[in-house]
């Protein structure tokens, strides 16, 4: 699905009401008040706050529909870094009969961890929920809250590598590490380019380069080589946390390692706001790339031998350190590849996949819907945008708005994400053993039945089967879902529709449009975990209504969690959909 193309589309439509019913997110156990009722607070005490924090307290507005920024915002609507900056939208419009993005009561633009602390503190008092808020890329909608002060830390975007970062409380004559401490509201483009393009290492970030550092780590955080370099969660060494009694906490594997280990991969804001962290730097490789092709086969039968040869094939040759991202299966009987890797030239990285495109290209039954394209560059070059510029490669495309950073920049390929409109979501880690010969028959023939109802999407970065001792070792020390460490992909079963934001032409849900997705996704999603039942699933992409979600997300390590919740939130200040409770 085009996205962009649907998002055209609604712009040239007349503006119509919002369809969609959607169940209201009620946690918390009525402890948060709404507006109107006994106790909310008056303007008296938001104009108290006001003052607390420095004038830095506002109504967020939704440009859509401000006379005075509309023409920007449509304009604008498709730039996922516009998007970022307005507290009043999402990256993510809505998730269908789940929730709409609606602005909060009101905005803290934080500044500092003791603007945090003093809003923490506030809300408590008032019993006003908190939103927390950097990238705003959360699917479930923890990026945002009706009814609620939201805590946006867009300006606490600082980015400073150290040479021998030793975490405080350390025990004496612990070794420094290559490190780079990231404010909360950084984007991993931010880190990328400090640390990458300017400093020559690398940090284990997102694949979406708009997406938040901090919500990242939260969920876990899989980026593009991950089976190298791990997770987000893996390489915290420390982190800057305001938790619900109002304190500014420092924690690392000597400090509060408890609530620092449930900071990794326990949830995004169920412990605390996080105003920083710190990651571990890698050396860089000296050259990243792509492989990217598409194939298409004449029958049923070839095409479940298609998906079993390219299952084989991943098995045999790229579960590796060096190789991640995805092989997509459709109703169309294609499958397309768009794999990247690292620590490997072009001449290398060919030699990998020879074997299949022998296979492929002596089989009439199968089609070369796009040959095998390799392309390799400079590591240092993956996130610079003037490189592709003046390379002529049209990969990237950059903020254009007067006074924008010039390194920002953005994949294409993600700007279908931007605004979209979630119908239904499902992921599911794959363990090894479905490749083993005596099981790739099944597997095969339960992604190709599925795909006949959904696209259905392989993404061997998100799972650390293949990854070095050292790399698992890290992700063991983290609280996610163990599963993980044997999982040689992520399924991702999904579709969506055009933004609905309030106030932009043609905002509408096709209700019969979504309710048919919402079928396909799931017969598709039930299809495929018949090969894998149980599977568990990652925090920060699966389904809205995920079943059983506590362990699926972190499977034995829920009573840990939990107990470090009881310690550090009792109360329950912090909730977010489908979190830790």
């Amino acid at each position: 699905m085009d996205r962009r193309t649907l998002l055209k589309a609604a712009l040239a439509l007349p503006l119509l009401p919002l369809a969609a019913k959607v169940d209201a997110f009620v946690t918390g156990g009525g402890r948060w008040l709404k507006p109107g009722t006994a106790g909310w607070p008056t303007d008296a005490d938001w104009d108290a706050l006001n003052r607390q924090v420095g004038g830095r307290l506002s109504i967020p507005k939704n440009p859509l529909l401000d006379p005075a920024t509309r023409d920007e915002a449509l304009a604008q609507i498709g730039n996922p870094f516009y998007v970022g900056d307005q507290p009043a939208l999402t990256q993510t419009s809505g998730w269908y009969k789940g929730w709409a993005s609606t602005p909060s009561v009101r905005v803290l633009a934080a500044e500092s961890a003791q603007d945090i602390a003093t809003a923490v503190a506030w809300a408590r008092k008032h019993r006003v929920r908190l939103a927390i808020r950097g990238g705003a890329h959360s699917y479930l909608g923890a990026s945002n809250a009706p009814d609620s002060l939201l805590v946006w830390t867009r300006r606490m975007n600082t980015v400073e590598m150290v040479d021998a970062f030793v975490p405080r409380g350390a025990t004496p004559g612990t070794a420094g590490v290559h490190a780079v401490h990231v404010g909360a509201g950084a984007m991993w483009i931010d880190a990328y380019h400090a640390v990458t393009t300017v400093g020559g290492r690398y940090v284990q970030g997102g694949g979406c380069t708009t997406v938040g550092c901090a919500g990242f780590a939260g969920g876990g955080g899989f980026g593009s080589f991950s089976k190298a370099f791990g997770t987000g969660a893996a390489n915290m060494l420390e982190a800057e946390v305001v938790t619900a009694d109002g304190k500014i906490r420092v924690v690392n594997a000597f400090q509060d390692p408890e609530l620092f280990w449930a900071l990794k991969g326990g949830g995004g804001g169920s412990f605390g706001v996080v105003t920083r962290l710190t990651f571990r730097t890698h050396e860089l490789p000296e050259q990243f790339g792509g492989v990217f092709g598409g194939i298409a086969a004449d029958s049923d039968a070839s095409f479940k031998a298609l998906a079993a040869q390219a299952i084989r094939h991943f098995r045999d040759h790229l579960c590796n350190p060096h190789w991640g991202e995805q092989m997509v299966f459709d109703d169309a009987r294609h499958m397309r590849i768009s794999m990247v890797f690292q620590g490997l030239n072009k001449y290398q990285a060919t030699e990998a996949w020879q074997p299949f495109i022998d296979w492929v290209s002596a089989r009439p039954e199968y089609t070369w819907l796009k040959p095998i394209d390799v392309v390799a560059l400079p590591a240092r070059q993956f996130w610079d945008i003037d490189f592709f510029t003046k390379a002529g490669v049209d990969f990237a495309t950059r903020d254009t708005r007067p006074g924008a950073p010039g390194y920002h920049m953005v994949w294409k390929g993600d700007l279908e994400q931007v605004g979209w409109y979630i119908h239904a979501y499902t992921s599911a880690w794959m363990p090894s053993k479905l490749m083993k010969e005596e099981n790739l028959d099944a597997l095969a023939a339960a992604v190709v039945e599925g795909a006949m109802s959904m696209d259905v999407a392989f993404h061997f970065n998100k799972g650390l089967f293949g990854a070095s001792t050292g790399t698992l070792a890290a992700a063991r020390d983290t609280a996610m879902n163990p599963e993980v460490l044997d999982a040689f992909a992520l399924v991702i079963i999904a579709n969506g529709g055009a933004p609905v934001f309030e106030g932009l032409p043609g905002a509408r849900v096709d209700e019969a449009k979504a309710q048919r997705n919402v079928a396909r996704v799931h017969k598709a999603y039930d299809r495929v975990m018949q090969a894998s039942p149980g599977a568990g699933a990652y925090f920060s992409e699966s389904d809205y209504f995920q079943k059983d979600y506590e362990r699926a997300y972190w499977g034995t390590n829920v009573p840990r969690l939990r107990a470090a919740k009881h310690r550090y939130d009792a109360d329950g200040t912090f909730q977010v959909r489908n979190g830790i409770s």
